[in-house]
């Protein structure tokens, strides 16, 4: 499996194209521009994309996605339509779990918590993971913008990913790849908390 990281937009947003063989899916296209630059990437390595996958529905990520649908009459799978600037396919439930979550060698992990419909792809065979905007290298998505929820956000990293096998490589939705084990031994967000429970003296 091969892939090739585009970085986008003014957020510096980061689109990846996964291929196997002549086949393709498209992860976050946040094309605001520059779409040629794609374009030539996939004829000169004989790519014909499938589908697009989208970690979530903010807008840096989905930029490019009318503009593919069109030029190319691919599916866009994602967990929701919340922008309703797409035809989305609402292609599995909470869990995760059905037919659509094998698409192309990938399980569908939800992690809700930068946003409600966010989720990660995971393909276990080929050890990676694509993120989005959840977990980064050193950090984890912001949780001020509607629909974020800090506590959702840290369980479902927890609970979903961390105990994934340490040579997961990670691919976010912004900055540099990294690993599962990096992120266990590195992350300052992900040390174990040690908050003191306040005494109830009443």
């Amino acid at each position: 499996m091969k892939i090739k990281k585009f970085v986008c937009n003014a957020f510096q947003e980061n689109c990846y194209v996964v291929s196997d063989g002549s086949r393709c899916v498209i992860i976050d296209p946040g094309f605001d521009a520059g779409l040629d630059g794609l374009y030539s990437y996939l004829e000169a390595e004989g790519l014909t994309p499938e589908a697009i996958l989208l970690t979530h529905s903010h807008w840096d990520h989905i930029l490019g996605v009318p503009a593919l649908v069109e030029r190319f009459g691919i599916p866009v799978k994602s967990a929701q339509a919340e922008t309703g600037a797409f035809p989305a396919e609402l292609f599995f439930g909470e869990d995760g779990n059905d037919a659509g979550a094998a698409l192309y060698g990938f399980k569908v992990i939800a992690t809700p918590g930068h946003t409600p419909d966010s989720v990660c792809y995971y393909n276990e065979d080929e050890h990676i993971l694509f993120t989005g905007d959840t977990l980064f290298a050193g950090s984890i998505g912001r949780t001020d913008l509607p629909g974020g929820d800090y506590d959702s956000e840290i369980r479902s990293i927890m609970e979903k990913l961390i105990f994934l096998p340490g040579e997961t490589e990670i691919y976010p939705g912004h900055g540099s790849s990294s690993t599962i084990a990096r992120e266990r031994m590195e992350n300052p967000f992900l040390e174990p908390f040690n908050e003191r429970e306040e005494l109830d003296l009443d």
